[in-house]
């Protein structure tokens, strides 16, 4: 018997591919900062930007737990695992954190004693990659832990009082989310991939002050790409379906890119905007800055994007986030693209399940958790 956490559409998938369904897989680290490590953090946290301690910690923890879930793999005779998670959990009281993976095993006949891959995305994108030729080897991560520092702040409220972009801000976040491109990258080289691919992006809150950013996907390898990947793997956050598409139309991804920018609306600005709150119709100093932002980060893509000679970027998202005191981020990310005319995908359609969405069956809210820990007997 199999205990099993793919869905029937993703099984389906793995039996074209002559794969059966494994087991859950977990993988687990239980992590303390420990005082010496969060006093020394705190001094960073003045001059702002990468926190080394806390990086590593979270990198180490990370590692552990993918590497037990593989050896988990390796344990229960997995050829492959689909649908890799990473992700921290902070146990409130005990001031620890667990380090968690989970995935779901994949097999082929005859058994082997050698995982030969793991992968960020499920079965059924799996399909998809390996269709348009991207064949897996590991899951791959690049993080970075960061804080704005008390040091940037003070130098940057002098300019709040001005309405537009905070420099400092902006190069500090620009910094610190290309170094989590650059580790994904890097983690890709060391497993000897050539690309990649399905880059999931979070932005995770660690402490008051902390923030990690953290790139998630799988290191792949296409062999219709020139040798020259090999030593600079492309990267792409296109989901597995847009990435066959695109295959199926001659065009290979080159680098995720993006950009981001901080403003400023200004104290004369902000009071400017408050008073007309009052009053019905549009803030036209909101919407000016808002553009003015937005524009700004689509700008930096463009500009990286040219530099490599990207014919396109594909997938363009723009995300803006409240940093407080008056100061938001705008965040442009998307993927360049070129044209290869020796790519192709095996087949001309995909299979119906390959992009059928799996929906949840399951829904649980925090008023019936209240409820059931209220029930007699409920421990």
């Amino acid at each position: 018997m199999v205990t099993s956490g793919l869905s029937g559409n993703e099984i389906f998938c793995l039996k074209q591919l002559g794969f059966q369904p494994g087991e859950i897989l977990v993988g687990n680290s239980v992590y303390s900062l420990g005082f010496v490590g969060s006093l020394s953090s705190g001094f960073k946290n003045l001059m702002g930007g990468e926190i080394h301690e806390i990086t590593s910690l979270i990198s180490s923890g990370r590692e552990q737990a993918i590497d037990r879930l593989e050896a988990e793999a390796v344990q229960k005779k997995a050829y492959g695992i689909t649908g890799v998670s990473s992700e921290f959990i902070h146990h409130m009281g005990s001031g620890n954190i667990e380090f968690l993976s989970i995935g779901s095993g994949v097999h082929q006949n005859p058994a082997t004693d050698q995982l030969f891959f793991s992968s960020s995305v499920d079965a059924a994108e799996l399909y998809c990659n390996l269709d348009a030729g991207y064949n897996p080897r590991r899951f791959v991560f690049g993080n970075v832990a960061y804080a704005l520092g008390l040091g940037r702040g003070f130098i940057g409220s002098f300019k709040k009082l001005i309405r537009g972009e905070i420099k400092e801000y902006s190069d500090i976040f620009n910094h610190t989310r290309h170094i989590a491109l650059e580790r994904i990258v890097a983690d890709a080289k060391a497993n000897k991939a050539n690309s990649v691919v399905s880059i999931n992006t979070k932005i995770v809150p660690y402490s008051i002050g902390v923030t990690e950013m953290l790139m998630m996907g799988t290191a792949s390898n296409n062999a219709a790409f020139p040798a020259e990947y090999l030593d600079q793997p492309v990267t792409s956050d296109l989901t597995a379906t847009e990435l066959w598409s695109i295959t199926n139309m001659g065009l290979m991804p080159l680098k995720l890119v993006l950009g981001t920018s901080v403003f400023s609306l200004g104290f004369m600005g902000g009071l400017s905007a408050a008073l007309k709150a009052f009053v019905r119709g549009e803030i036209s100093e909101l919407t000016t800055l808002i553009y003015e932002a937005r524009e700004k980060a689509i700008g930096l893509i463009n500009d990286e994007a040219k530099s490599i000679g990207a014919e396109d970027i594909l997938g363009v998202k723009t995300y803006m986030y409240d940093l407080g005191n008056g100061l938001l981020e705008f965040m442009a990310i998307g993927t360049a693209v070129k044209k290869n005319p020796n790519l192709k995908t095996k087949s001309a359609n995909l299979i119906p399940q390959a992009i059928i969405a799996d929906k949840d069956t399951y829904f649980d809210s925090p008023l019936s958790m209240l409820n059931s820990m209220a029930t007699p007997g409920h421990k």
